[in-house]
């Protein structure tokens, strides 16, 4: 690293729950990170604070008008403010950016995460659309994404970990854990009374809005499913979701002799957060107050998903198997379902019913490439929200 001996990070999605645990890091072991670049959408406070605590070179918000305005604020410091979604990619391609960190949701992302890889940038993700909708053009490139990108989602992060110094063709099964969510033990005759409050309240996670709903959903265990098939180069019918109401163990991987690593921790961000930003190297965490007391070992428990709780999962298992333009459709198709309920327009039960229209409405072609794809996210959604009346 040309930085003395520090690694030069861009953070896109610095604002969110996931960038905060990557800022943590920096923030605690300021001799090895530096920040050279800030990313969010649109929350202009709180990035102000981030400029003013981490002094980034570079800073860029996607949305037009907040830029605008942050760069008002900051016009007489010679800080560079970009605006709009191309930004993105510039900051990616800062020569002075060893490692790229995307956390943001959606799939703007997705010509930054192309040109991250394209010039050699160490690239840390935990953004489960951009894979979703592009990953298998992104795999056409040549090498697997696993050889490319350290997955920042703890789940992700768990199987790449299992998987670090084995044979891919030695893999029999991959598990990645879920919670349960909020109602796993709710009666199913109570369902119609669930409100966007009850929902929003995960047992362990802290997360934002959409991924609180998709965990009550168990659509993110599916789209996580979905993700891995691309990152780790493994057919869907060798992935497999559990449920595992601890939320200690985040992946499991079995192997061809019958080998079963488990990787786990405490439920935090930071964890994950640190060894992605690391790698090959292992920080010592112990500094940072995490929740170890949470770990115990008298408590591990597991259960198959009950499918006629969770809907959603089976939807984004049959997406899996049939995949070609289902997936992006899926992305279109729940994100604007999600954000139809927590508006008020749609029931909770209605979320699963809405996607599964769109999906069945799609008589279209497969698409050709990542632009195509895109495009049948923005249809998804369109077709969805005519569905649901938002």
């Amino acid at each position: 690293m040309s930085y003395g001996n520090k690694k030069r990070l861009c953070i896109i999605g610095c604002t969110g729950s996931v960038g905060s645990s990557v800022l943590s890091i920096c923030r605690h072991f300021p001799d090895k990170f530096v920040v050279r670049s800030l990313a969010a959408r649109s929350n202009t406070k709180k990035i102000s604070s981030l400029i003013n605590e981490f002094q980034p070179s570079l800073v860029a918000l996607t949305d037009t008008e907040a830029s605008n305005l942050l760069r008002s604020q900051y016009s007489d410091n010679g800080l560079k403010i970009l605006g709009g979604e191309k930004s993105l990619v510039e900051l990616v391609s800062d020569p002075e950016v060893d490692h790229v960190v995307i956390a943001s949701a959606g799939t703007s992302s997705i010509p930054a995460l192309i040109n991250a890889m394209k010039n050699d940038k160490e690239v840390s993700l935990a953004n489960k659309e951009s894979l979703v909708v592009a990953g298998q053009w992104l795999n056409d490139q040549g090498n697997t994404l696993l050889n490319r990108i350290r997955p920042l989602d703890s789940e992700h992060n768990a199987i790449w970990q299992s998987l670090l110094h084995e044979e891919h063709d030695r893999i029999r099964m991959v598990y990645l854990t879920a919670s349960g969510g909020p109602f796993r033990k709710l009666p199913l005759d109570q369902f119609a009374d669930i409100t966007p409050e009850k929902a929003l309240r995960h047992p362990t996670w802290q997360m934002g809005a959409k991924i609180s709903i998709d965990s009550a959903t168990l659509m993110n265990k599916g789209i996580e499913i979905l993700e891995a098939i691309y990152l780790f180069n493994i057919p869907w019918n060798m992935l497999s979701a559990v449920i595992h109401p601890d939320s200690m163990i985040h992946g499991m991987v079995q192997f061809t002799d019958g080998t079963l690593k488990m990787v786990g921790g405490p439920p935090d961000m930071r964890i994950p957060a640190a060894i992605c930003l690391s790698y090959p190297e292992r920080l010592d965490l112990k500094g940072l107050d995490l929740p170890v007391e949470h770990f115990s070992f008298n408590n591990l428990s597991f259960e198959e998903p009950d499918i006629n709780r969770f809907p959603c999962l089976r939807l984004a298992l049959e997406v899996a198997r049939e995949q070609g333009p289902f997936p992006p459709i899926l992305i279109g198709a729940d994100e604007v379902a999600v954000r139809a309920f927590l508006s008020g327009h749609i029931s909770f039960m209605d979320i699963p019913e809405k996607i599964e229209k769109v999906l069945h409405s799609y008589n279209g072609p497969i698409p050709g490439g990542i632009e195509d794809a895109r495009e049948l996210v923005a249809w998804a959604g369109r077709k969805c929200s005519e569905l649901c009346g938002y």
